[in-house]
């Protein structure tokens, strides 16, 4: 083998060999979100929908059956008015029903002092909810003990 093909040979190698190592760091740098504890009746569909809208965007989801959810959601303090048909638990906040996985990023990027996020009720269009063309606009309120704000507007 010549000096010139010895010298491309070995070029090609180092840069298919530092590419990946390069991509390698950039991918450990962007940190992936905690996993989310999804605490949900095994009966209910639209449950399983919003596991599949977080799963698409990157976060890890565990799912914790329980035949009735209620204890759970007062045992992370949401307040009865906010209830909706599931409850999880990511990094120290609550997320009660369909919040969009965008708002969980937010919330987890700006930390706010708050319990968590919630959507009450199951609006039609919010996450896990698309079953027509009909979307009703919902907030996404962020409450904690004594207080609570709207968060964002879908």
């Amino acid at each position: 083998m010549g000096k010139l093909t010895r010298r491309v040979l070995l070029g090609v190698v180092s840069i298919n060999l530092a590419v990946p190592i390069a991509c390698g760091l950039a991918f450990f740098a962007l940190a992936a979100p905690p996993a989310v504890d999804v605490f949900r009746s095994p009966d209910c569909g639209c449950c399983g929908g919003w596991i599949e809208h977080m799963r698409l965007a990157g976060f890890t989801v565990n799912e914790r059956l329980r035949d009735d959810p209620t204890p759970v959601k007062a045992q992370f303090g949401v307040p009865e008015d906010l209830y909706s048909c599931h409850t999880a638990v990511i990094d120290r906040y609550v997320i009660e029903g369909h919040v969009p996985a965008g708002d969980i990023r937010r919330l987890l990027r700006e930390r706010p002092a708050a319990t968590g996020l919630a959507v009450p009720g199951m609006p039609a269009g919010s996450p896990g909810m698309e079953v027509s063309d009909t979307a009703a606009p919902y907030d996404v309120i962020l409450f904690g003990p004594s207080e609570r704000k709207r968060f964002s507007r879908h």
